[in-house]
């Protein structure tokens, strides 16, 4: 039997790309990965959270925690300067695609996630995200406009509401069989309940 698994996540989050790269690893053979791309500002202003980055302590510790499941699982990871990203706009460029049911939303994402997480770059300048769009083959324009699309923005808005409302409080978040797991590093339990259905 064919089982899915629901993956929230935002380019912004560092959590989330290695994640990313983690989760079709995990999702081998008939295990359908349903992309949900949400505003994680949207989450922490819905829900009174925030990046455990803004507590000097917490968010040193936490990148190198990070840098430790990367090199563990051979993920290519480097914290960028630029944090904290905005990420509204190439959250709603990766809607836009998913909703066009483009085969390109995973290449657009990969792009974008290894900017931030593994170039450096300052994607909070929209010349670099112009650049990074080029180089990974797409038109910064097209994809502009795109992002732009009032069905688009809706559409973004639409799936962080249904991440709050579902208790979504950060990214990465999952969900199998209606049971949410929170962090990449829950990715272990995520298996285990693909393995073992209720």
């Amino acid at each position: 039997m064919s089982r899915t698994v629901e993956f929230y996540f935002d380019v912004g989050s560092p959590a989330a790309y290695l994640a990313w790269h983690r989760l079709p690893q995990v999702c081998a053979g008939d295990v359908r990965i349903d992309y949900k791309p949400f505003l994680l500002g949207g989450v922490f202003q819905a829900t009174g959270n925030q990046s455990p980055a803004q507590i000097p302590a917490k968010g040193k510790y936490m990148f190198a925690d990070l840098a430790r499941f990367a090199q563990r699982d051979g993920t290519p990871f480097a914290n960028n300067p630029f944090f904290p990203i905005n990420t509204l706009t190439l959250m709603r460029g990766a809607v836009g695609l998913q909703m066009r049911d483009e085969p390109r939303m995973r290449p657009y994402v990969d792009a974008v996630f290894r900017a931030i997480w593994v170039d450096g770059r300052n994607m909070n300048d929209p010349a670099v995200v112009a650049d990074v769009l080029r180089q990974a083959g797409f038109d910064p324009a097209q994809l502009l406009a795109l992002a732009g699309e009032p069905a688009v923005k809706d559409r973004l808005k639409a799936i962080t509401q249904e991440a709050v409302d579902r208790g979504v409080f950060g990214a990465p978040t999952f969900f199998v069989d209606g049971q949410m797991y929170w962090g990449q590093d829950r990715i272990d339990f995520v298996q285990h309940a693909l393995e073992n259905p209720q």
